[in-house]
C-alpha cells in the first residue's frame, strides 16, 4: 500500500517575485519511492498558512508533511530539528501581520522536536554532492510560525513532521548572497524524501 505525503512550499515574500521553496516543491515527481506526494502552495501568513495545511491533512490523511521554507542567506539545504514557541516578525507577512514576542501556541511548550527523520535526511542529501546540514533555528517568522503549530497539532499522532529551509536562487541572490541552482534543491528533496522517510539504505542521485 502506497503512503502519502503532503508537501509545501511558500508564496513569494520580502519584496521577492519567487520563493525557492515553491519552485522546488512543484518541479518534484508526482511519486517519489513509496510516496504519493501532494504538493501545496501556502501563504506567507502568520497563522494561515498552518490552518490551510491542516486543513488539507484532514482531507486527504496524510502519513508525512514536509513543509519547505526559504532562508535567505544560508548556503546549503538545511533540515530544521527544532521549533520554538514564539513569534517575532523582522519583517511584516504578506497580511502586513508583524507580531512581536508572542507565542505561536498559548500555553504550548516552548519547543518541539521535528518527529521526520531528519538526521537520516541530511545524510542521504549529502551523499548527492549536495551542502546539507541540520539547523537547530527555524527563526520566529512564517516558517517556525507553521512548524510549531504542526508539531502541536500532530503530537503523539502517527503523522511525522518535518521543515527544510533551502537557500535563494541564484536569480534571486545579490552580491556575496549565497544560492543554488533549482536543479540541486529538487535533488535534495528527492533524496531526503526517498531516503529518510522510505529509510531506504541507498540513495539514487
Amino acid at each position: 500500500m502506497r503512503r502519502k505525503l503532503l508537501i509545501t512550499g511558500f508564496e513569494a515574500f520580502g519584496g521577492e517575485s519567487i520563493n525557492p521553496s515553491w519552485e522546488a516543491v512543484k518541479a518534484l515527481a508526482d511519486r517519489i519511492g513509496e510516496y504519493d506526494l501532494v504538493k501545496m502552495q501556502i501563504p506567507t501568513v502568520f497563522g494561515e498558512a498552518a490552518q490551510r495545511v491542516m486543513e488539507e491533512a484532514d482531507r486527504i490523511q496524510p502519513d508525512v508533511i514536509l513543509c519547505i521554507g526559504q532562508a535567505r542567506g544560508r548556503s546549503m539545504v538545511t533540515p530544521e530539528v527544532v521549533a520554538i514557541n514564539l513569534r517575532e516578525a523582522s519583517i511584516p507577512d504578506n497580511a502586513g501581520n508583524m507580531p512581536q514576542n508572542e507565542p505561536v501556541c498559548a500555553g504550548g511548550p516552548n519547543a518541539y522536536f521535528a518527529t521526520a527523520e531528519i538526521r537520516r535526511m541530511t545524510e542521504a542529501v549529502k551523499r548527492c554532492g549536495i551542502p546539507c546540514g541540520l539547523s537547530y533555528s527555524a527563526g520566529a517568522y512564517v516558517c517556525n510560525d507553521l512548524f510549531y503549530t504542526l508539531l502541536h497539532r500532530y503530537d503523539g499522532t502517527d503523522i511525522k513532521i518535518g521543515f527544510i529551509h533551502v537557500p535563494c536562487l541564484p536569480e534571486q541572490a545579490g552580491d556575496g548572497i549565497p544560492s543554488l541552482p533549482l536543479a540541486d534543491l529538487v535533488r535534495a528533496l528527492e533524496a531526503g524524501i526517498e531516503a529518510s522517510f522510505h529509510k531506504a539504505e541507498k540513495t539514487v542521485c
